[in-house]
């Protein structure tokens, strides 16, 4: 700074080069090396406030997550039972009661008709129409009374001894001793096609599994898609079932699973029951 700009000073004034007559400039050099060197700067006190206070916080959080983790142990996700709800039927209450192996009193509207259109199926798909006793107390309670009598004679011709020969079991419907017959009906999906309170016709959607599971099985368990359809009456205070069809698919694409051992099927159609309630 020269003596030009008014900064400066004549010799004795006492300020040298760093000051003038009537104004004063103070400069903190760093080093006694430099007096015109950039200034340090302080350091700033919120910063440092607020890096005081984030490590309070950090500190009080991993505190409360060590009490947590000693007082309260977690169940792993595997062992946690699910809620009450989560497996429940939704909609209308299922049905109360049973008879004899199907259920009965479904409700008097269509979500009632879907559903004893869906657990018929579960019923006529089962092992119990292969033995003749079952059989006919599944269709009389299944069917209207005129439908029943109606039906008997030819199912019991259809499930004749060379058609149970022909599916590995004897002329009583059992299987060979240390084989597993299979045979159950998935529903997949109901369609109300027609709704009256007197009438509806319902249509199930579902796959199928039969089979013989066994060592010497000619005949192993495969899977079917078919839609059934039923006509039901409003008959006794429940629905009962006038007549059906059927017919096959819709059928998705096979996926590239490979097939189980014989001896995974029994132990699967074992280990997991059937369903007691469908829709």
């Amino acid at each position: 700074m020269s003596n030009e700009d008014q900064y400066g000073g004549g010799v004795g004034s006492g300020y040298g080069e760093v000051g003038g007559t009537g104004q004063t400039r103070t400069r903190l050099p760093d080093a006694p090396s430099d007096p015109y060197g950039t200034p340090r700067r302080a350091p700033r006190a919120s910063r440092g406030l607020v890096t005081v206070v984030g490590v309070v916080v950090l500190l009080i959080a991993a505190i409360a997550f060590a009490n947590q983790s000693s007082d309260s142990p977690r169940t792993p996700a595997d062992q946690t039972p699910p809620a009450a709800t989560s497996t429940s039927a939704t909609g209308t209450r299922p049905v109360d009661g049973k008879n004899g192996a199907i259920p009965k009193g479904f409700a008097h509207d269509e979500q009632g008709a879907q559903s004893a259109a869906a657990n018929y199926a579960v019923a006529l798909g089962s092992d119990l129409m292969f033995k003749k006793n079952s059989r006919h107390a599944l269709v009389d309670g299944i069917y209207t009374p005129d439908a029943a009598a109606r039906l008997k004679g030819p199912q019991d011709e259809a499930y004749s001894a060379s058609f149970l020969a022909k599916l590995g079991l004897d002329a009583n419907g059992n299987p060979p001793q240390d084989s597993t017959f299979v045979t159950r009906t998935v529903p997949v999906g109901t369609r109300t096609d027609s709704y009256s309170p007197t009438s509806a016709k319902v249509s199930v959607w579902y796959t199928g599994l039969i089979g013989m599971s066994g060592p010497k099985s000619t005949d192993p368990v495969r899977t079917s898609w078919r839609t059934w359809t039923f006509d039901l009456a409003w008959t006794g205070n429940d629905w009962k079932v006038s007549s059906e069809s059927a017919q096959d698919g819709p059928a998705p694409v096979p996926g590239d699973v490979p097939a189980a051992t014989s001896d995974d099927i029994s132990k699967a159609i074992k280990e997991f029951g059937g369903f007691t309630y469908a829709r």
